[in-house]
């Protein structure tokens, strides 16, 4: 089993509320609301399992029948895994479950996932490695089914994460802040995926992008004695109306924003 098993064991930070912001955008996706199979994949879930079990009871939420399967290539997280699940609400212990795997994402009886969320995973891979990686983990999507990669800091107030098909073609960038606080939305740029982290340089989309945000967020500043989220809104809005394909603008209240992938691929 373990010969089978695709990938590499990496550091394994995890945290209470760390993916918190990527899970609320998962519980609302169409992909897991019209699932035939709600199956969702936490690949790479670290050295606890308490966001895989955050996972599964934001989902819940959404779908109450949903069935969240751990994974990661660290036997010894494995099974510490287990013993913290004998631990959880029953209702966890009846839809979670933890097995060894990596990106050839082993599932029960060859379902197939809806979801496969693989957070701070590839951040620790080579660049040139990522498009194997997402084809290997798109491949055993469902048909309509992401792959949801992506990086967070250690306390879950900055976050990024790629919307990728179940044909490896990713479809869009989100980029998710803690507006409280917020200096610069360009402190995203350090938790960017993998894909795109070495590519915040003059010349690639991504930078002209994080360049266009904060200068927008500066130009905001007037705006700020109504309060970090309206200022954020004027800047995400003056973004827009420059041209920028800006995405899931209910949520930008939130802190979040999603651009086409296309506006932002590597040059």
């Amino acid at each position: 089993m373990r010969a089978s098993v695709v990938g590499q064991i990496t550091r394994g930070t995890t945290g209470t509320n760390r993916l918190r912001r990527v899970d609320r955008w998962i519980a609302r996706h169409p992909a897991l609301r019209g699932a035939e199979d709600p199956l969702v994949i936490d690949l790479g879930f670290g050295a606890s399992a308490v966001t895989t079990l955050e996972l599964y009871a934001r989902l819940a939420r959404t779908r109450p029948d949903v069935v969240v399967r751990g994974l990661e290539i660290d036997p010894d997280r494995v099974a510490r895994a287990h013993e913290q699940l004998h631990r959880a609400p029953a209702a966890a212990r009846e839809h979670v479950s933890f097995a060894l795997g990596g990106f050839e994402v082993p599932t029960p009886a060859g379902r197939r996932p809806a979801i496969i969320r693989a957070m701070n995973v590839l951040r620790q891979y080579d660049e040139r490695d990522v498009a194997p990686a997402w084809a290997r983990m798109c491949d055993r999507l469902t048909p309509g089914g992401v792959l949801v990669e992506g990086t967070c800091d250690e306390i879950g107030r900055v976050a990024t994460w790629a919307e990728v098909g179940a044909d490896a073609v990713p479809r869009s960038l989100t980029i998710s802040l803690r507006l409280t606080g917020l200096a610069s939305p360009a402190i995203a740029a350090e938790r960017l995926p993998k894909a795109l982290i070495h590519r915040n340089v003059p010349g690639e989309r991504i930078h002209a992008f994080l360049t266009g945000l904060e200068t927008e967020w500066n130009r905001a500043a007037a705006v700020a004695p109504f309060g970090p989220v309206h200022r954020w809104r004027t800047a995400l809005g003056a973004l827009s109306d420059a041209g920028w394909p800006l995405l899931g603008r209910s949520r930008w209240r939130l802190g979040e924003v999603g651009v086409a992938w296309d506006a932002v691929a590597p040059a």
